[in-house]
């Protein structure tokens, strides 16, 4: 049958990304940087934001002083004594003797892709993501879900376990292309993005007196989204937001909406974790604030003993903490579970960790892997067999 055919070939495909030995991998991960850039004197960072500049200190602690940054809004500014030109001077004093990489990573930026074919376009001969950059100089690592490549080889057998949780081809296809672009920092095979993150019609079912929990309910757009899809016709809704500053953009979005569909929506003022406990937190970065971090003080809670009703859908983006809301979901994923849809894109092991943390509360769940962005908003999809 051919959908055997593609399982084989994609189980082909998946093995042989997990074939390349330990000492090889970490040979590779010293040398691409300098294997790429070959031939080239000097080095120009594109983006001075926050990557640009923790790239630019590394570099700096090794003895190496870039060219110039080149940025698009920044041109014209000195930061941290380099130069910001524009792109298209950039080009015209480097673009044929030096190196350019692209240190730009934000979900709302173009894609790498594009920054990549930008710089072409001005006549830049050697483009590279800064990914190569990172794996030779690790101590800069984790960067998000950017890690070492060999970091994913030391969980073979994990790995192997949450291929075979794919309930489809998409799916298998997706955890793929994520599995190559962590091992090779291949940005030209990811898969566009799917449309509608969290509300996929083929997976997400719910009953019009549905009750919805949102993990990380950041303004409130999760919660709109969750009313749209509805139609309105749901029985509770309950949003966890921890930074004070989302939290007044959440409420003023909720007082927008009919004193119907408000009085059905219960706001939490705290973060979602494993237990409940005090936990420092760094605040005022929109949908980037996360507990762990920072002087400010949050509270955290269980959603085990925080939910006073079972929950049809829980949804969570919580900067990297999936896995301790998850674990202090644990009770009621095992006794009545219901349809989940978890971020897996903050930490690089997340992609398989989270599926097989799931699917060790309840094995009756069916498995999806849905791509919403470049690499951001990937969800893990856990629907509840029949």
């Amino acid at each position: 049958m051919p959908t055997e055919g593609f399982r084989r070939e994609s189980r082909n495909e998946f093995e042989l990304l997990l074939a390349e030995s330990a000492a090889a991998c970490q040979a590779r991960e010293r040398c691409t940087f300098d294997r790429v850039t070959a031939g080239k004197s000097g080095l120009v960072l594109f983006g001075a934001g926050g990557l640009g500049r923790k790239v630019l200190a590394a570099l700096r602690n090794a003895g190496i002083e870039p060219l110039a940054f080149t940025d698009n809004k920044l041109a014209g500014q000195v930061i941290e004594g380099i130069t910001v030109l524009s792109p298209s001077d950039a080009a015209g004093r480097y673009g044929q003797s030096a190196a350019f990489v692209v240190t730009i990573w934000a979900s709302w930026a173009d894609t790498m892709r594009e920054q990549i074919e930008s710089l072409r376009a001005f006549g830049c001969q050697s483009v590279v993501s800064f990914i190569p950059l990172l794996w030779k100089y690790p101590h800069l690592l984790p960067h998000t879900q950017v890690d070492l490549p060999s970091r994913v080889l030391d969980q073979r057998d994990e790995v192997r376990r949450c291929f075979d949780l794919w309930s489809d081809e998409d799916s298998r296809r997706e955890f793929i292309a994520q599995l190559r672009w962590r091992l090779l920092g291949d940005f030209e095979t990811l898969n566009p993005p799917v449309p509608g993150q969290y509300w996929q019609r083929d997976l997400i079912c719910l009953k019009h007196d549905s009750v919805f929990v949102d993990a990380g309910a950041f303004d409130g757009d999760t919660l709109e989204q969750f009313v749209s899809f509805t139609g309105g016709q749901f029985r509770a809704a309950y949003a966890f937001e921890p930074d004070p500053r989302n939290l007044q953009a959440l409420r003023r979005r909720i007082s927008e909406m009919s004193e119907d569909i408000g009085s059905r929506i219960r706001v939490f003022e705290c973060a979602v974790a494993e237990d409940e406990y005090e936990m420092s937190f760094k605040g005022g970065d929109g949908a980037s604030s996360m507990a762990g971090a920072g002087n400010e003080s949050v509270r955290c809670v269980a959603l085990d003993r925080a939910l006073s009703e079972v929950p049809d859908l829980i949804k969570y983006d919580i900067e990297g903490f999936e896995l301790l809301g998850l674990s202090g979901t644990r009770k009621v994923i095992t006794e009545k579970p219901p349809a989940l849809a978890v971020c897996v894109y903050h930490l690089q092991d997340h992609l398989w960790r989270i599926p097989l943390l799931i699917h060790s509360f309840h094995r009756g769940y069916r498995f999806y892997l849905r791509p919403h962005g470049q690499i951001w908003e990937t969800v893990c999809y856990a629907i509840p067999g029949d």
